[in-house]
Parts: C-alpha cells; sequence; structure tokens
C-alpha cells in the first residue's frame, strides 16, 4: 500500500503521531534530509526501519528528541554536551553520548552499543510531530540503506512508497546535508561525520575535534566507505567533461559538452550547494550518462560536509550497504 502523503496540518501531525505510536513507519522532514521514523523504544517498530531500508544490523540509528530536556532521561550529558546543546540545538548537530541507567531505547537503535546518537531537530515538521508524539523517534534517512538521502516528500514516495504509513510534506529541506555527529562518549572529542552544522563552529565551542578511532563498526550513521550513492559512478575533482558524462558544477566556470549539466551554486555559495546535492545529483542519475563528473568544491564550512557525501558515493559498492 503506497504511503499517504499529507500536509503537515494539525490534522497530519496528529495522524503521523497516532501511526508512530502504534508502531507504524513515518517519514517526516527536519532541516537536513528526511527522516524515516519509528518510536525507538518499540523494538519492532525499530526492526521495521532496518527492514524497510535493507539497513545492516550493525549500523546504529538516530534518536529524535523534542527538547534538549527528554536527552537527560536516555543519555549521560558532560560539559562538553551541555554548551553544545545549548549553543545548537536545536539543530543539526548529533551527539554520541554514553547511555543512562534505564534509558528506554531499544537496543536494536544503538545496535547493542553502549551509547546513543541524540538530536534535537530545528524544522518545525519535526519539532510539531515530536511534541505530539512525546517520546524518542529512531529516524534515519527515509531512503534504501546507502542511496541518495532524500530532501523532498516525492524522493521518500519514489524510493519507500510502499513501507511507510504516512509521508509527512514539508517542501524542500532547507540544508539538504545530513546533520553533524560528534562523540563526547569518551575523554577525546571526536567528528564522525561532517555534516550541516560546520566543523568549525562546533570547535570554536569545544576545540579541536579528534578523527575517528580505527573500528570494525560504525559508531554512527555515514560512516561506512559507500553511501549516499547514485547508480551512475561519479568521477570527482573534474576539470573536463566528456560528452557522455553528466556535469555537476560548482562555481561559474562550468565546463560545456555534457549530456546533462547540473550547477549546484554557480556563485559558489556552499549553502546553496549543501541544498541542492542530493536533488541534483538524482536528476543526472536519470540522465542517460555514462557516469557523472564532479567538479571539486572547497572544503570549508559546508563543503567538508558536501566532500565527505562524495567521496561516500563514489566509493567501492559492495551491494550499496550504508
Amino acid at each position: 500500500m503506497t504511503a499517504s502523503i499529507l500536509a503537515p496540518s494539525p490534522a497530519g501531525i496528529s495522524a503521523a503521531a497516532k501511526a508512530l505510536a502504534a508502531g507504524r513507519l513515518v517519514a517526516f522532514p527536519t532541516e537536513t534530509v528526511y527522516g524515516l521514523g519509528a518510536s525507538a523504544i518499540d523494538d519492532r517498530a525499530v526492526a521495521a526501519i532496518f527492514a524497510a531500508k535493507k539497513r545492516p544490523s550493525f549500523n546504529p540509528l538516530i534518536i529524535h528528541l523534542a527538547d534538549t530536556g527528554a536527552a537527560s532521561r536516555l543519555v549521560r550529558m558532560d560539559e562538553r554536551a551541555q554548551l553544545l546543546a545549548e549553543r545548537f540545538w536545536p539543530g543539526p548537530l548529533t551527539l554520541v553520548l554514553p547511555r543512562a541507567a534505564g534509558s528506554p531505547v531499544s537496543l536494536l537503535a544503538s545496535v547493542g552499543l553502549e551509547t546513543l546518537a541524540i538530536r534535537v531537530p530545528l524544522h518545525p515538521v519535526a519539532a510539531h510531530l515530536l511534541r505530539a508524539f512525546d517520546g524518542p523517534v529512531a529516524a534515519p534517512s527515509a531512503n534504501p540503506s546507502g542511496r541518495l538521502s532524500p530532501t523532498m516528500a516525492t524522493h521518500v514516495r519514489e524510493w519507500l512508497g510502499d513501507q511507510v504509513a504516512i509521508i509527512l510534506d514539508g517542501g524542500p529541506t532547507p540544508i539538504g546535508v545530513e546533520s553533524t555527529i560528534v562523540d563526547l562518549s569518551g575523554a577525546t572529542s571526536r567528528l564522525l561525520r561532517p555534516g550541516g552544522l560546520p566543523v568549525e563552529e562546533i570547535e570554536s565551542v569545544i576545540g579541536p575535534l579528534a578523527e575517528p578511532e580505527a573500528s570494525t563498526a560504525p559508531r554512527a550513521p555515514g560512516m561506512l566507505a559507500s553511501h549516499y550513492a547514485p547508480d551512475l559512478p561519479l568521477r570527482l575533482n573534474a576539470t573536463g567533461v566528456d560528452r557522455d558524462e553528466a556535469l555537476l558544477a560548482f562555481g561559474p566556470e562550468a565546463p560545456s559538452g555534457a549530456r546533462m549539466t547540473l550547477n549546484l551554486s554557480a556563485s559558489g555559495n556552499l549553502t546553496e550547494a549543501a541544498a541542492n546535492l542530493f536533488a541534483h545529483l538524482r536528476l543526472l542519475d536519470a540522465s542517460g550518462a555514462a557516469r557523472i563528473a564532479v567538479m571539486p568544491v572547497p572544503t570549508r564550512g559546508l563543503g567538508r560536509a558536501i566532500n565527505d557525501r562524495l567521496r561516500r558515493a563514489a566509493g567501492p559498492r559492495p551491494g550499496f550497504q550504508g
């Protein structure tokens, strides 16, 4: 049965909250991308997320909360976490923190780890839904595992329309790349995934962030080598383009001759580029080209998140696991 796409009216929000309470899946917009939500305290509902996405069972989920106060019942927040929460929540920042004793979140959502990844989203539709549901919601991106993240409701219906009860249509997501993930579960603050909140802003509050520790299993979403991938292969750092290629351009001087060209931002604006990234890749993927050539994007600010997604999209693809 195809999902119902509802406007985020009071009636739509109420219907979505009731669906979550009944153990069903609900897709909703955040400021980053659309999430595939389920009650985080319902083992079967959380399992339904993994089944719908065909997500590897070792890849943990992010838990979405209505406010910072709700976090104290799920995780242990130290001074660093408090400082970041005060500064950046609600917003596109996920914190990995030690699980609190008696935390009701399904162990499946954290894949057995002694940590939880949590955030308080800024998008008004997400905020209204979380308040109406009045509980933690596990919500990875609403797409098949490893594929391009959805930035519009129609993307969710295309990918997962028969797996979801309700899709709340909040229009295009304003940031367009997933949240930044910082691991504060140990003494060292670590960046696990660059995202919608520039790393420089986080470091201005708690100091430098270390790289992730070497591990055989991810501690947060988006850490696998192949992720966020279209069907077509990507050729990164392209300064020219072949006739059989589609071009993902950036800046005012895009080379000509591609089968199809879309520019992330002709003015070189990284905020605009991040918002366009996944939607442009989806359109280029359907262009009939042999591959997608991608122009260089600066690594400052949101460019770090853009380049992370492009690098993973261009990575080896063993069955699109992500």
